[in-house]
C-alpha cells in the first residue's frame, strides 16, 4: 500500500463472514462518535458490506465532525452523517431510532488536567445513550485498559478476570461498562462490551511508534516490554459482528491479535527491514498490559492480517515517508495517566 487512497479500501474489505451477518441483521446501523479514529474506516466497511450482501440498509454516522472534510468524504461512500454533541440532552434525544447502535465516543487523551471531561464522557454520557436507545441493540467499545497489568506468560487477561483499572482513564471506562450493564439489566437491552487493545493503522499505532523510532535511530522503551495489537480492518469487523452475539446481561469479549508480541522482537524485525540497528533502553518488565483473544477467535475467526503482514506494510510506509497521525497510544504507560 502506497496510497491514502489504497489503506482505505484495504480496511473497508468486507470478508464473506460479515456479508453474510450483516445480511441477516435486521434494522439499519448508527455509529455513535464515527468522528475518531476507527469511526471513519468502520463506518465505510458497513457500508461495503452492505453492498456486497444487495441489502436495503442505512449506515448512520454521528459525530461532532470537528475534523474538516471528514462529514463530506462519509457522506460521499454513502453514511448518512448527523453532526452532533453527544452531551448536548437535546440533541441527544432528536438522533433518529436506530436497531443497531455501535457506541464508540469517548475521551482518553488529555485525561490529566481534565478529569471531571473524561468522567462526563466515558460515564456519564452512556447512561444518556442507554436510555434514549433502550430498544436498540448496542456494542459498546472499552479498552484492555480496565484490566489489571498481567504477568507476560499467563497468556493475557481473559473476560473472566476481574477489571482493576490503574488510573482515572482506565477507572471511567470500568464506569462506561458498568453503566451500560446495569441499563442492560434494567431494559433488557442486548449488548456486547467490546474490550480493545491495540487496533494497527499505517498512520498511526503500537507498531508505527517503534518502526518510527528504530528509523530514526531513537531508542525503544522495552519497559512495557509485551504487547497486543490487531489491524484495524479486522478489529472494525469483529465490532460489525459483534450485533450479532449481542445479549443480555451484556457479553464481554477482548478483541485484539492471537499473539503476546515482544516489543524488542518487533522493533529487531523493522530494524531489518529498515537498514537500520536497534536502539533499545530500560529492561522488559514481568508484566505488561495484555488482554487474552481466544474468545473472539472462537466468535469471529483468527484476524486475517498477520503479524508480519503488518509488519512488513508499515515497514514500506514509514520508508516512504507515509502520512502519519500525530496521535501516540502511550502504550508504554504503566500508571495509567494519560
Amino acid at each position: 500500500m502506497k496510497t491514502i487512497q489504497e489503506l482505505e479500501n484495504k480496511l473497508a474489505e468486507p470478508s464473506a463472514a460479515l456479508i453474510r451477518e450483516i445480511a441477516e441483521l435486521d434494522g439499519d446501523i448508527m455509529l455513535l462518535g464515527v468522528g475518531g479514529k476507527m469511526g471513519p474506516s468502520l463506518a465505510r466497511l458497513a457500508m461495503n458490506a452492505i453492498k456486497a450482501a444487495g441489502v436495503d440498509k442505512k449506515v448512520y454516522g454521528a459525530s461532532r465532525f470537528s475534523s474538516g472534510g471528514l462529514k463530506e468524504e462519509l457522506e460521499a461512500d454513502g453514511v448518512i452523517t448527523i453532526p452532533v454533541d453527544l452531551l448536548n440532552d437535546q440533541q441527544l434525544q432528536a438522533l433518529p431510532d436506530v436497531k443497531n447502535i455501535i457506541y464508540m465516543a469517548g475521551n482518553k487523551f488529555g485525561t490529566t488536567g481534565n478529569e471531571h471531561f473524561t468522567w462526563a464522557m466515558n460515564s456519564y454520557l452512556p447512561g444518556r445513550v442507554a436510555e434514549k436507545y433502550r430498544n436498540s441493540r448496542i456494542v459498546v467499545f472499552s479498552t484492555g485498559n480496565v484490566y489489571p497489568l498481567t504477568p507476560v506468560f499467563q497468556g493475557g487477561a481473559t473476560e473472566t478476570m476481574a477489571p482493576n483499572p490503574n488510573g482515572e482513564y482506565g477507572q471511567s471506562c470500568l464506569g462506561r461498562e458498568r453503566i451500560f450493564e446495569h441499563f442492560s439489566h434494567k431494559y433488557d437491552i442486548p449488548m456486547v462490551i467490546y474490550r480493545l487493545n491495540y487496533a494497527i493503522d499505517l498512520r498511526y499505532g503500537v507498531l508505527l511508534e517503534v518502526a518510527k523510532s528504530v528509523l530514526a535511530g531513537k531508542p525503544v522503551d522495552l519497559t512495557m516490554g509485551h504487547a497486543n495489537v490487531i489491524w484495524q480492518g479486522d478489529a472494525n469487523e469483529m465490532a460489525i459482528r459483534s450485533l450479532t452475539v449481542c445479549s443480555t446481561p451484556p457479553a464481554v469479549v477482548n478483541v485484539t491479535g492471537p499473539e503476546t508480541l515482544s516489543m524488542r522482537w518487533v522493533a529487531e524485525q523493522f530494524a531489518a527491514r529498515l537498514g537500520k540497528e536497534p536502539v533499545f533502553v530500560g529492561k522488559e518488565s514481568e508484566n505488561a498490559l495484555l488482554s487474552n483473544s481466544s474468545k473472539a477467535s472462537q466468535l469471529f475467526g483468527y484476524p486475517r492480517v498477520t503479524i508480519l503482514e503488518m509488519i512488513d506494510w508499515i515497514s514500506g510506509w514509514v520508508a516512504q515517508d507515509g502520512l502519519t497521525w500525530n496521535k501516540p497510544t502511550h502504550f508504554q504507560e504503566r500508571e495509567g495517566k494519560f
